[in-house]
């Protein structure tokens, strides 16, 4: 017999459950919309569109700025590689504007490109590697604001060595340069000595004369080795001396050209 007041009553499936009729019943509260969202893991969340344009925004900005960077600093020396390059697979060849015998000549020789000195007061040009660059006189090597100034506009001509056609070294100088994110800033003309052969022309025009030389040797020498540059006045015999740094974009040697003169002509 079940008791109607008792505490005790019996469910469907006969379990003992105690009740108690006056304690409050507790109602568990549903979480708002808001609350669920918030609850929701990161890694599940969908990513804002816009957020997604902004990163591959700055992301191709710099990517594109790392190139166009590259482009400014290599580029140089980049394009004196290619266009040799391109010129010997070619055959094209460079001479002075003298050397061309007759118009005759310009045309059934096609591939021949005629350089010209910017300045006959004082120029070099270098027909092996096609160079023609103005030089700047009497540039102090030991300092280092006054030459990368006169390497922005051309090839350094160094301060106590003697002039073209005197007794002694006439000594010359250009970056390729100290680094390669400096290439595009100082003067790649010398990049190409490292292509430099014997026998090969060079001739500079000081004062509206020209002096033809020769190359009779090319070498490496330590960073520190200055004998040339400081016995460039006690030398009796006249030559030239165009150095630059090796390998090129260190300046952990020295790549020299040494070349002597030949009959020179006005």
């Amino acid at each position: 017999m079940v008791l109607l007041n008792s505490p005790i009553c019996y469910n469907d499936s006969m379990e003992r459950r105690p009740t108690h009729p006056n304690k409050p019943k507790q109602v568990v509260q549903q979480p708002a919309p808001e609350t669920i969202k918030q609850t929701v893991p990161l890694a599940e969340r969908p990513f804002p569109f816009w957020r997604i344009f902004i990163m591959r925004s700055i992301g191709n900005f710099v990517v594109l700025f790392a190139l166009f960077g590259i482009s400014m600093t290599i580029g140089p020396a980049l394009f004196y590689e290619l266009r040799f390059q391109v010129d010997k697979i070619t055959g094209v060849t460079y001479v002075v504007a003298e050397q061309v015998p007759s118009k005759l000549g310009k045309i059934t020789q096609s591939n021949t490109q005629i350089l010209t000195p910017p300045d006959t007061y004082f120029s070099i040009v270098i027909p092996r590697i096609g160079a023609a660059s103005r030089v700047l006189i009497n540039v102090d090597p030991n300092n280092e604001t006054e030459y990368l100034q006169a390497l922005q506009k051309g090839i350094a001509h160094a301060k106590g060595s003697v002039f073209p056609g005197m007794p002694g070294t006439s000594f010359y100088f250009a970056h390729s340069t100290d680094s390669f994110w400096n290439v595009g800033r100082y003067n790649a003309v010398f990049y190409l000595l490292k292509d430099m052969q014997v026998n090969d022309d060079i001739y500079l025009f000081f004062k509206n004369y020209r002096y033809n030389y020769k190359v009779s040797k090319t070498e490496i020498l330590d960073a520190n080795d200055v004998s040339l540059l400081v016995n460039a006045q006690k030398d009796k015999e006249e030559k030239i001396v165009l150095q630059t740094c090796w390998p090129p974009g260190t300046t952990w040697k020295r790549f020299i050209v040494v070349a002597k003169p030949v009959a020179s002509q006005k």
